[in-house]
This record gives structure tokens, C-alpha cells and sequence, in this order.
């Protein structure tokens, strides 16, 4: 096993260590223009500090910009990343912070880094609990801050993307429409004119919306396409990796990325046999995602439990996943 290499499986491995050290080390040599996509969830800015590490204020702020350039080396022409960044809040304050906007920003503007934001999306969680807690549930000044941004950036102005592999299933006034082939054409009150044919081809699904749905990911239930959010409540208690983590006293990592929203994205914007890189992996559900997609990928963690719990992950579904350790 090399060097940092927690584990291996068929199409990827899983590093130990700090992500900053192991891509300017390793990776830039290594993985330099290779990685099809980033996607992660890294330490948000929050105002108290978490087991599994984050910084605050400006720290964090000149932390998450420096990523910017490392990142642009190592994707590919053709690349895309994705990053989901939660909101943030003034310490003791019923008052947002731009902070993780004024961040998406300069990593964007990166002078060194090159990249395009290609688009925005919202990623809203209905079971999350209510915070900040003192604004909304003792003060009652302020509503519950219930969903993330989840931001898609690209070296090129053309990554490589197609919307046509995450279509959702047409509502059933458009499969009455389909069936009929009539509609009512003509120019609409948003000046946009209509033909007579514009809506009777059958492309077997409508296109997604920058607000979408998703399930949560099971494994014994077939995967049914997105519709209009971004919707994932994680309080599924049959997961066969929480149900593991459970059954051996292991308290799972508290920000794990959500499965479905992942595998969007890999049928988004990559191919069978890409490789996808995770440089804040936690407990690797992109890894863990990636492997059943058939896609190549590389997930960096720096606490060592976190790493153990990825281990976990893949032994604990019903049909394990081959690992080396």
C-alpha cells in the first residue's frame, strides 16, 4: 500500500492527511489536468469549531480562496467542480454573513485559477433542525435556515455536461399533452413565441431546474430520477452504514455529504471511467458513490476515525465492496 493510502478498491483509493499537503506534494504531480471532477463538501464557516476541523472569519475566507488554483491544476480541460457551502452567521447576531459568498468569489476570481461559475443551485434540506437556534426558537425573530448552496464551476467555458442524463419524468398534464399532440401555441405574455410543434417531441423527460429533488440513495430500491428540489432529510435509520456505525458504538461524521446528491452530479457532468476527486471526504460517500457509478476516484480525509468509518461504509452494505487495507 503506498504512502497515506488508507485503503484501496477497484476503482479508487482513499488518502490520509492534510488535503493542502498531499495535492501540492502528490497530486499536482500525479493527478495534474486527470480529474473529470471535484466535488466535495468542505468545512463550512461556522462560529464554533467542529471535531472534523473549520476555520472562521477571514481565516476561512483566505483558506477556501487558496484552493482555487490547485484545484484549476488538477481538473481537466473538460472538468467541472462542485462545492456545497452552508450558510453563515455574525457571531452573536440575528445578522447573515457574506462570508461564504464574499469566499465563492474570490475563489472564483482566483487570478491564478481561471475558473468559470457555470451555475448555482439549491440544495434544501426539509428535516433540518432549526437554526440558528436563538433567532429562531427563543427570539422568534428569524426563519429556519433550511438549505445550502451547492455552487458549479468549470476550468473551460465548456465543461463537459449533459442534462439530458438527469431528466426528470414529465408531469402527467405533459404526458396527456404527448398523448394528444395539442397544446395551445402562440406568443405568451413573456414575449416568447410558441410554435405548433415546440412541445409534441418526446425527449423522455423534462429538463432539471437549478432546484431540484432528490431522494434519499438506497441501494435495495431502484434510483428514481430527481423532480423539482434538492431534497434530503438524512434521517434515513436503515442506512446499512449508520445501522453499522450504530451497532458498533461509532458516532458518524455529523456532515456527511448526501449520496443522491452526488450521484446527480456524476451522472451530470461526468462519464463511466472518469475520475473524481474528493479532497474532503469524511466518511467517503463520494468515493463510495463513484465506485458503484463505475467511475474512478480519490477522497482525502485528515482525521483518521473519519477514515475508519469509510472503511466501514463500503463493508457494511449487503453486497460488500472488495476493499484493500
Amino acid at each position: 500500500m503506498g504512502k497515506n493510502i488508507l485503503y484501496k478498491t477497484k476503482h479508487g483509493s482513499f488518502f490520509l492527511g492534510d488535503s493542502i499537503e498531499l495535492i501540492e506534494k502528490r497530486f499536482i504531480k500525479k493527478y495534474k489536468e486527470k480529474i473529470n471532477l471535484i466535488i466535495t463538501s468542505p468545512p463550512f464557516p461556522l462560529n464554533q469549531k467542529k471535531r472534523y476541523g473549520n476555520y472562521k472569519g477571514e481565516e476561512y475566507k483566505e483558506w477556501f480562496i487558496s484552493l482555487a488554483p490547485m484545484f484549476s491544476e488538477l481538473l481537466a480541460p473538460n472538468g467541472s467542480i462542485v462545492i456545497e457551502i452552508g450558510n453563515a452567521w455574525e457571531p452573536g447576531l440575528p445578522i447573515q454573513s457574506t462570508l461564504h459568498l464574499e469566499s465563492l468569489i474570490g475563489f472564483v476570481k482566483h487570478p491564478e485559477a481561471g475558473l468559470n461559475l457555470c451555475q448555482e443551485l439549491i440544495c434544501y434540506n426539509p428535516s433540518r433542525l432549526p437554526s440558528p437556534a436563538q433567532w429562531v426558537t427563543v427570539e422568534r425573530s428569524r426563519l429556519t435556515d433550511s438549505y445550502t448552496h451547492v455552487w458549479w464551476m468549470s476550468k473551460g467555458s465548456n465543461p463537459k455536461a449533459d442534462n439530458r442524463n438527469v431528466l426528470r419524468p414529465y408531469s402527467k398534464s405533459m404526458q396527456e399533452l404527448l398523448r394528444k399532440k395539442k397544446y395551445n401555441a402562440g406568443r405568451r405574455p413573456s414575449h416568447h413565441s410558441i410554435s405548433e410543434r415546440s412541445f409534441l417531441i418526446n425527449h423522455g423527460g423534462s429538463i432539471m431546474p437549478n432546484l431540484v429533488e432528490l431522494d434519499q440513495m438506497d441501494l435495495n430500491v431502484q434510483k428514481r430520477l430527481p423532480e423539482n428540489v434538492i431534497r434530503f432529510s438524512n434521517t434515513n435509520s436503515n442506512d446499512s452504514f449508520l445501522r453499522t456505525c450504530r451497532e458498533k458504538g461509532i458516532t458518524p461524521h455529523p456532515a456527511r455529504m448526501n449520496p443522491g446528491l452526488i450521484s446527480f452530479f456524476i451522472d451530470f457532468l461526468t462519464e463511466p471511467g472518469d475520475l473524481i476527486l474528493d479532497p474532503f471526504a469524511g466518511s467517503n460517500t463520494t468515493g463510495f458513490v463513484a465506485e458503484l457509478m463505475d467511475r474512478n476516484w480519490v477522497s482525502i480525509e485528515v482525521m483518521k476515525e473519519y477514515g475508519q468509518q469509510a472503511i466501514l461504509r463500503f463493508e457494511a452494505e449487503e453486497i460488500p465492496i472488495k476493499i484493500n487495507v
